[in-house]
């Protein structure tokens, strides 16, 4: 099997185009193939808006020696090579009857999620512990809250309950980091399994939504259950027991006081379980500064962010909504850019806190409300943090100063979990705005008008004021008075990092394993879940080596 990449062809084109430009392009015979060629990834090359064109990836079989002949005669065409290998393999299978405890997962976000589905899968029978509600239950508080008609819930919302703060985006399925074992593809082939649509196995940048990953999180939580594991709903945990001479774990206390032995738990709680932080940190688990960055959603007319892209292709099916990726270094120094871009997307309430204002970008699948929405953030830095610490060095400065700028942009709503917002020719002038223009704010629940001017440090203000205006190059419009922001974007990643070990375990911490984006190994869905296989597999073999410890074999290091 070969793999032909950057094979192009006209957005229009006819259904057996692909295999006749495959054999164009490599001098073959349509008789040669055996069978139709296989499309495995789907993109679009916009960098010429006269000339939009879809560029595929294509596999395809011939007679062996046929193959090698090809192989050689392109071996400098880098466009062409040997169709890679991306089926998964288990790293082992749990004895049959084993006398360890079962393996705890805290947090059923895409990383918990897929730590704890890889465990079953081996025959672990995991349990996972969800602090908030089930995903229906979860939704109805949140758009609820949203709408007005429900009390803001702590422990149930847009970061807290099943899916995680995945669940309430975009659902973007794509990741920039290295992975050469595919698991990626893995992750991709489960959600499908659970539900999603199995365009995602192809689409170069694929998306899901978040009726859709309502849908595929219930089919995932159906597979654990059927695997022999365990998910408890409503299960906060209070504390992390250790034991005292070797500060090994020895099992989690939940909040209403019941105790679960165990002696590996895997925390992977996103990056807003602020109390769970605290709590690590007051036993003494290894924690660190890590940068994020903060910043504003801003709103255009998706038709202008369509039309800058796509030109006179603007609204054919197979292009959609249209994205962008933007980035200005600041001369103070500051990086900004664009951040978890939604197109025809909604702003949407993101705190998971009383008292404070946190926003958020998210789209349905279709793609199809008026508005694109993007965070535009700046960088922070572990130095920007140390005032807000509670302690010179304080691991968790980082949460206080996202606390502090949330508990402002509250304070700038009127109380109300409203948001701060303005109009970007105001903001740009530093002059409050009265009223809005061509574009109507979406956040919900619900928009100030008012100066955001004092709703981030001074620095972040300045690099904004001037990175804003240049993005109109790229994107023409881009900057236009009437586009809105709104106020705060606080929760781009998480502010810490849990260190671990080659065996994926707490530095200073036995047993347990940080995981997936609170801990700082992830950002985004597919990352996280990518993070929460490889702990998975670290946790699988560390069992494995108890329960034979003289067998010989590659460590988790090796594997993981």
């Amino acid at each position: 099997m070969l793999r032909l990449n950057e094979l192009k062809l006209p957005l229009d084109h006819e259904p057996g185009a692909i295999s006749e430009a495959l054999c164009r392009r490599l001098k073959l015979q349509a008789e040669q193939l055996h069978g139709e060629p296989r499309v495995v990834k789907r993109s679009v090359d916009g960098r010429r808006k006269s000339n939009i064109q879809l560029a595929y990836s294509v596999e395809f079989s011939l007679a062996a020696e046929l193959e090698q002949r090809l192989l050689k005669r392109f071996a400098k065409d880098p466009h062409l090579q040997a169709a890679p290998d991306t089926t998964y393999q288990l790293v082992g299978q749990a004895p049959a009857h084993s006398t360890q405890p079962r393996p705890v997962v805290v947090g059923a976000g895409p990383c918990g999620y897929f730590c704890a589905l890889l465990l079953a899968q081996m025959g672990f029978k995991p349990l996972l512990l969800e602090r908030g509600k089930p995903v229906k239950e979860r939704s109805a508080d949140t758009f609820g809250f949203w709408q007005g008609k429900r009390p803001f819930n702590p422990e149930s919302n847009a970061q807290f309950g099943e899916g995680g703060a995945g669940t309430f985006s975009d659902g973007k399925l794509y990741s920039q980091v290295r992975d050469p074992r595919h698991l990626g593809r893995k992750v991709l082939e489960e959600l499908v399994a659970a539900g999603a649509n199995p365009e995602i196995l192809v689409l170069h940048r694929p998306h899901i939504g978040t009726f859709k990953l309502a849908t595929v999180v219930r089919g995932l939580r159906a597979q654990i259950r059927a695997l022999g594991g365990e998910i408890r709903f409503e299960s906060r945990v209070e504390r992390l027991e250790l034991d005292p001479h070797r500060h090994a774990v020895r099992g989690v206390t939940l909040a209403d006081g019941s105790f679960i032995a165990a002696d590996q738990v895997v925390m992977a709680v996103g990056h807003s379980a602020r109390d769970s932080f605290a709590m690590l940190q007051e036993q003494g688990v290894a924690i660190e500064r890590k940068p994020f960055s903060v910043g504003f959603r801003i709103e255009h007319p998706q038709a202008l962010i369509d039309a800058a892209r796509w030109g006179s292709c603007a609204g054919h099916p197979l292009l959609g909504a249209a994205e962008y990726k933007l980035v200005h270094h600041a001369s103070n120094g500051r990086c900004v850019y664009s951040f978890c871009m939604c197109p025809g997307g909604l702003v949407v309430g993101a705190t998971s806190e009383p008292g404070r204002v946190v926003t958020n970008g998210m789209s349905q699948h279709s793609r199809n409300e008026r508005n694109a929405n993007s965070g535009i953030v700046v960088n922070i830095e572990p130095a920007d943090m140390e005032p807000y610490g509670a302690f010179p060095d304080d691991p968790l400065a980082g949460v206080a100063f996202q606390r502090h700028w949330e508990a402002k942009a509250y304070a700038l709503g009127g109380e109300s979990f409203a948001a701060p917002g303005q109009r970007l020719g105001d903001f740009l002038a530093a002059k409050a705005s009265t009223s809005t223009g061509a574009v109507q704010p979406s956040y919900a629940p619900g928009v100030t008008l008012t100066d955001l001017s004092s709703a981030l440090p001074d620095y972040a203000i300045a690099a904004l004021r001037e990175a804003l205006p240049q993005f109109n190059a790229p994107i023409p419009g881009y900057a236009m008075d009437d586009a809105m922001l709104t106020g705060v974007e606080t929760r781009t990643s998480s502010p810490l990092r849990l260190p671990r070990d080659q065996q994926l375990e707490s530095v200073n911490t036995p047993g347990l394993y940080p995981a997936g984006e609170g801990a700082g190994f992830a950002g985004g869905i597919l990352s996280a879940a990518m993070d929460g296989i490889r702990v998975a597999e670290a946790v699988a073999l560390t069992r494995l080596r108890r329960e034979h410890p003289s067998a010989q074999g590659e460590s988790a290091c090796d594997r993981v």
